[in-house]
C-alpha cells in the first residue's frame, strides 16, 4: 500500500511537471475572462506592444497571493518605467466570491489590471494547478517562464526574469 502511495504521488508530482514544461514556450489560449467592469475579455487578446507581460493567478483566500501582489504593486511603476512590463491579476474565485474582489482590490491601491475568471476555464487552460502561479509572456506572446508559490524576495527574481525578457534574452531555460 505505502509503495502504490508513492508511485501515485510520483506519477502526480511528474504529470504537473510536464504539463508546467508543455505551457513552456506556447501562446496564450483563446479563453474568455471578465474585467472587474463585467465585461467580457479573451486573454488572447493580451497586448504589450512587444514588452513583457506577467500573469498571476490569486484567489481572495490565498494569503500568499496577495503578498505576492502586494510586492508587485510595490515595485510596478519602477518596473513599468524600466522594462515596460504590464501585470495581470487573474482572480479564481468563484461566481459566489467574485463580488468580494472588486471591493478589495480598489482597497489595495493595485495599479495593474485584474481579471477575473470565476469558472476556472483560464486555469484549466493554462494548467494551473496551485497558486499564487505566474507567468512571464514576451513580446511575441510566448510564455517563457513560470512559478508557482511565493516567498518574500521572490519579487526581485522574478523583476530580473522580466528583465532578461525585455532585453530580449532568453529565458526559457530558468525553471
Amino acid at each position: 500500500m505505502k509503495n502504490l502511495i508513492i508511485l501515485s504521488l510520483a506519477l502526480l508530482i511528474g504529470g504537473m511537471l510536464s504539463a508546467q514544461e508543455a505551457k513552456q514556450g506556447s501562446k496564450l489560449p483563446s479563453v474568455n475572462v471578465k474585467t472587474l467592469s463585467g465585461e467580457t475579455f479573451n486573454i488572447q487578446n493580451i497586448d504589450n506592444n512587444g514588452k513583457p507581460i506577467l500573469i498571476s493567478f490569486w484567489a481572495l483566500w490565498c494569503k500568499p497571493c496577495k503578498k505576492e501582489l502586494d510586492a508587485y504593486n510595490d515595485n510596478y511603476e519602477d518596473w513599468q518605467e524600466e522594462t515596460g512590463v504590464k501585470i495581470y491579476a487573474v482572480s479564481i474565485d468563484d461566481a459566489r466570491s467574485t463580488a468580494k474582489v472588486l471591493p478589495f482590490v480598489n482597497g489595495k491601491s493595485w495599479e495593474f489590471d485584474v481579471l477575473l475568471d470565476p469558472n476556472g476555464d483560464l486555469k484549466r487552460a493554462m494548467s494551473v494547478n496551485m497558486i499564487p502561479h505566474t507567468f512571464i509572456i514576451d513580446g511575441e506572446g510566448n510564455i517563457v517562464y513560470q512559478h508557482t508559490s511565493y516567498y518574500e524576495g521572490l519579487e526581485d527574481e522574478i523583476y530580473e526574469l522580466v528583465e532578461k525578457v525585455a532585453a530580449g534574452e532568453d529565458i526559457s531555460g530558468k525553471h
